[in-house]
């Protein structure tokens, strides 16, 4: 059988609906037939008090339309801005003629953060970072823009070339 499960509740909904209709009203009545089962208060039409109505003092306090109320600069954490960036990134760079790389960074704060360069972004996107390792040194220029970036880089050994990121 395909879908076990919903056979069953469709044969319990028809089991159900045709109980009801077999127990007819007798069954639908019991609860209005009166007894005492955890009502002890019974009245007679027209008897009862009508209830109470409670009005506060104070108006019901109302808040400011959204539109109304001035917005403020997301920032996740302090720093240099840069928050709408924070989260985790990969980058390709592709130079010439040393060939291509890949870097996994993590911005948060407006500050970058990897395993071979560090740098800043910008709150408008703007970022410089750079690195070194056993002798050779770069730095980064760039941009980014929502879930991307990209740029340039220049190395000590004369290697140049672009880079690009994405956000994970």
């Amino acid at each position: 059988m395909k879908y076990p499960a919903r056979h069953s509740i469709g044969i319990g909904l028809l089991s159900l609906a045709i109980s009801a209709v077999i127990s007819g009203p007798a069954v639908t009545q019991s609860g209005s037939a009166g007894g005492s089962i955890g009502n002890d208060e019974k009245s007679l039409s027209g008897s009862r008090e009508a209830p109470r109505e409670v009005e506060s003092s104070k108006p019901a306090r109302r808040n400011k339309p959204e539109a109304d109320e001035p917005r403020r600069a997301s920032r996740k954490s302090g720093g240099g801005g840069g928050g709408d960036f924070d989260g985790s990134w990969v980058a390709v760079a592709v130079g010439t003629p040393c060939g291509s790389s890949t870097e996994r960074f993590v911005i948060s704060g407006g500050r970058i953060s990897g395993d071979l360069s560090s740098g800043s972004v910008s709150p408008n996107g703007s970022t410089r970072s750079g690195g070194s390792i056993q002798g050779l040194s770069w730095t980064n220029t760039g941009r980014f823009s929502g879930r991307s970036g990209s740029g340039s880089f220049v190395r000590s050994d004369g290697c140049t070339g672009r880079w690009t990121a994405s956000k994970q």
